[in-house]
């Protein structure tokens, strides 16, 4: 007489379980890559696409109808050769150099100070700080340029009766008040990444080092500011990416002084070109050389902070 026993096998809790991704993984992350396709993958290779196409003229005298034709890199050899598109490039690049380090300073400065204020007036303080993101950067250009125009702001009028003349729309001044209005809209949002950061570091770091006599500034430097240090990374890459497309704060200070001119950054020169001189397809060339600049420029500033931890862990 044979008896049939059946086997059931059951993992145990520290089993290897399979490396294949459940169905329901999938399920909620396909949202998520249909949106990314849709929304960045897509519109990123119509601009490629769009950047190897050039307007072939037929007939005598390039009269007859136009049909595309393939350009190659032509487009791309076109907008490099303009003097003015790579002068764009080398305006954001020293607009970055000086204004990306004061914002990240003024914003660390703002995240310490509020981290030792009491929570009731930490609070307040942080949603003042963090107001000036919620208004759009068109409102805040244009309440800017009115405390530039002489005869208009306060603070010319002011400065005026000082003895001092200030002209911020001038040649050697606008960029510099156009970074004072990015600092103003930006440095909040970033003090508030920098705050949650703070938020996250156990208080038990804090007792060790209160008991071993720490003073203020001293926790400060030898606590918050490297365990902070992911928070100051991600702010750093959005920096970069931001100062690289940099386009509604000069668009709506270009009326206001001939010092801003169509190519002032490479997002306004790609846009004159698109949008004004109709030629989308050099424009596309532009838009994929600042598309390529920016990752170029955050992995390079992400590789070179991941060097430096490891130099430091060793």
């Amino acid at each position: 007489m044979s008896t049939e026993t059946t086997r059931t096998t059951t993992s145990a809790p520290g089993s290897r379980r399979s490396a294949r991704p459940d169905r329901a993984a999938w399920g909620f992350l396909l949202p998520f890559v249909a949106l990314f396709l849709l929304t960045f993958v897509l519109p990123l290779g119509y601009a490629v696409y769009q950047s190897l196409l050039t307007p072939v003229r037929s007939g005598p005298l390039g009269l007859g109808p136009a049909t595309l034709g393939f350009a190659g890199l032509d487009n791309y050899a076109l907008a490099l050769e303009q003097s003015a598109f790579l002068e764009s490039f080398a305006r954001v690049l020293l607009f970055g150099l000086v204004q990306i380090p004061v914002m990240l300073l003024l914003s660390t400065t703002l995240a310490l100070a509020l981290d030792t204020l009491s929570h009731r007036w930490a609070g307040i303080l942080r949603a003042a700080y963090f107001l000036p993101y919620g208004i759009p950067g068109v409102i805040a250009s244009i309440l800017w340029g009115f405390l530039y125009v002489p005869g208009v702001s306060p603070i010319v009028d002011l400065l005026g009766k000082a003895g001092l003349a200030p002209d911020f729309l001038g040649y050697g001044n606008v960029l510099w008040s156009i970074a004072n209005i990015v600092i103003w809209e930006f440095a909040g949002y970033n003090m508030l990444v920098i705050v949650a950061q703070l938020k996250a570091i156990p208080q038990e770091l804090y007792e060790a080092a209160r008991i071993d006599g720490a003073s203020a500034w001293q926790t400060a430097v030898r606590i918050k500011l490297p365990l902070a240090r992911p928070a100051l990374v991600l702010t750093g890459v959005f920096s970069i990416i931001g100062t690289l497309q940099l386009f509604v704060e000069p668009l709506v200070i270009k009326p206001l002084t001939s010092a801003v001119t169509s190519s002032y950054t490479p997002n306004l020169s790609a846009y004159n070109e698109a949008f004004a001189n109709n030629n989308i397809y050099l424009a596309a060339a532009e838009s994929v050389i600042l598309a390529l600049a920016a990752s170029v420029l955050s992995f390079g500033f992400l590789s070179l902070v991941n060097r430096k931890e490891r130099r430091d862990a060793r």
